[in-house]
């Protein structure tokens, strides 16, 4: 961050809270930002979040809730492509959601209910600050 829009953050923050050490509590938001970008929990809920924010994936993720399904029944579910269910599958296998087997010319997909819960619970305390260590 540049000088001068260092300095006008400073007067900012002076106009809103009670200035002893500007630029001691400036250091220390500078850090805590720092802190946050690192943060392996953030980074990781992150990772989870951009599953979960894809209709297409969610739409697997509701069907395998009912029964594990071959590829085919999920390409008539969603009506997409062999290429484009297998590329969602990875995402979901990539961070341990569901699991694939054959089963003679087919593979089959079973959703990993516990981790599913565990990600939900994690993203629940998530709000609760519990979990995010700086």
């Amino acid at each position: 961050m540049n000088t001068p829009r260092q300095e006008k953050i400073k007067d900012m923050i002076c106009n809103i809270e009670q200035c002893k050490d500007i630029d001691n509590f400036f250091d220390n938001l500078r850090i805590l930002g720092k802190k946050l970008k690192t943060n392996e929990f953030i980074n990781n809920q992150i990772k989870i979040l951009n599953i979960f924010a894809n209709k297409e994936r969610l739409m697997i993720i509701y069907s395998l809730m009912e029964k594990d399904r071959c590829v085919c029944e999920l390409e008539a579910i969603l009506d997409k492509s062999q290429p484009s269910i297998s590329h969602h599958l990875k995402r979901l296998e990539d961070v341990n959601l569901i699991r694939g087997w054959k089963k003679s010319k087919f593979t089959y997909y079973s959703l990993n209910k516990s981790q599913l819960k565990s990600y939900i619970n994690d993203y629940i305390s998530f709000f609760d600050y519990g979990k995010v260590i700086l």
